[in-house]
Parts: C-alpha cells; structure tokens; sequence
C-alpha cells in the first residue's frame, strides 16, 4: 500500500488540478462564455488527450452497451454542467462546500441501492457534515439560484458515485474514466456547438484547455491511486478541494468566506479527516 504521507500528497495535487480546471471555467464563465460550451469542451478534449492512456482494446466494446455505463456518464455530465453553472456567480469555496451535499447523498443510496453496511459513527459525521453545508448554503435566509445548482451537483456527483460502485467490479477503472469523458462529450455536443461563441480569442483558448487538462489529469491521478488505495482512504481526502477551492478563490477572484460560510467549510473538512483518521485505524 502507497505510504499516507504519498496519498496525501498525490490527493491534493489531484484535487489542485480539478479545482484549477474550475477556476480556469469560472473566470471563461464571467467573460460571458456559456457553461454549457465549457462543459463540453472539458469532455470532449479530455477525452483526446487521455484516449493514449486508457490501453482500450477490442474486448472493451461491450462496456459501451450497457446502460449502467451510460447513466453514470449521464450523472457526471449532469453534475458538472450544474457545478459549471453555479461557478458562474458563486465563490469558489461556497460552491464546493455546497456540492459536499454529495457524500451524504451516496451514503444515503448506499444503504438503499447496495445493502452496503450503515455505522452510527459514519452516521454521526455526516450528519456534523451536513450542518456545514447548511452553514455554507443558508437556507432560507441568503441562498441563491447559483447555491442551489451546486447543491444540485453534489446531488448529482453522490448518485454518480453509487452508480460507479454498482458496476465497478465489471470494468477496470481506466475503462469507466474514458467512456463517462466519450459519451459525455457527445451527449452534449448539440448543446455545447449551440452555446458556442461567435469568436474565441487565445486567451479563452488557454483557459479551455487549462479547464479541461487540469480535470482531466486530476481525475486520471485519481483513478492512478484507485488502485492501490483502498476507497475508506481516498473518499476523506477528497476534502481537500476545500483548500485548494479557498485558496483560488481568494488569490484570483479576492474571494473570501463570510465567517458562518468559513465555520461551515471548516466543519466539513473537519469531518473529513476524522472520516480518514477512523479508516486508518
């Protein structure tokens, strides 16, 4: 097993990436470019750039035909096109501590959909968790149309990662990364070719590639640990967008959390680490 301190690093690289790719949508999304077209460029170059590193073969064909593989590819679109939208007028950080909705919602269809095995201490931590997302959200008193497509997201993210166990034992995991990218790309391609700007200029260029490679490389690092790591370790780490989302976001937009939004996000990655200090032991 790669050492803590290892996965640890490599988690917050991943989640730096992914995060960057946002910040790299967001900035695109206030020069008046729609989120719909970055979401579809995100997929459809990602899906160019990463192809090389899948080794699909023949005998991965199939995997194309089962609806199971395209609902999950369904979910993530319908996830990122939401997360891409709230981007739109929301910081950073209130955006990813709202889509920490997810983790509750795929404990939730967990139980329900797999049988998988309820404890009261998990329990117990998401429920501290979803006090911080109320924090972050507000609401009734200052929530936001933006708000709520995050929270949508993270419910959208939750149901994705349901849908990803269920089949996970079928395919390997560099299989599930290409065809959610692939068939993302061409779910959306009307909509995205509609969305389309009149003209681009090199500087949005640039960002839609750094939106797209920056997701793409941090989510083939993710699936690179898979591997090796076991999931009870990885999934709290995943916290760690919390950081990397407060630090963009006060670096390049001059976005700072109020001090309930900060208490809130400070409570769920507070939640996170214990999730990660419970699995290690």
């Amino acid at each position: 097993m790669v050492p803590l301190w290892r996965v640890g690093a490599i988690m917050l690289l991943s989640m730096t990436l992914i995060v960057g790719g946002d910040t790299a949508a967001k900035v695109l999304s206030q020069d008046g470019i729609s989120p719909i077209f970055v979401a579809w460029t995100r997929f459809a170059l990602a899906s160019v750039v990463l192809l090389p590193f899948m080794g699909l073969s023949r005998g991965d064909a199939p995997a194309l035909r089962d609806g199971r593989v395209w609902l999950r590819a369904v979910l993530i679109m319908a996830g990122i096109c939401c997360i891409l939208t709230a981007l739109r007028t929301e910081p950073i950080a209130n955006t990813f501590g709202a889509f920490f909705i997810g983790p509750i919602v795929a404990y939730a269809l967990s139980a329900l959909v797999l049988k998988e095995k309820i404890t009261a201490t998990r329990t117990l931590l998401l429920a501290a968790s979803f006090v911080g997302v109320l924090m972050v959200v507000k609401p009734g008193f200052g929530a936001t149309i933006g708000m709520g497509f995050a929270v949508l997201a993270g419910v959208f993210h939750g149901s994705y990662v349901v849908a990803t166990r269920s089949i996970a034992p079928l395919y390997r995991p560099r299989l599930l990364l290409i065809s959610q990218l692939i068939l993302g790309a061409i779910m959306l391609a009307p909509f995205g070719i509609t969305a389309r700007p009149d003209t681009l200029s090199f500087a949005a260029i640039t960002l839609i590639t750094i939106s797209a490679l920056g997701s793409a490389f941090g989510n083939l690092l993710l699936v690179q640990l898979s591997r090796t790591t076991p999931s009870s370790v990885i999934a709290p780490l995943i916290y760690t967008q919390l950081i990397s989302a407060t630090a963009f976001g006060y670096f390049i937009f001059a976005d700072w959390p109020d001090a309930l939004t900060f208490l809130g996000l400070t409570v769920i990655l507070a939640t996170g680490l214990a999730s990660l200090i419970l699995s290690r032991r």
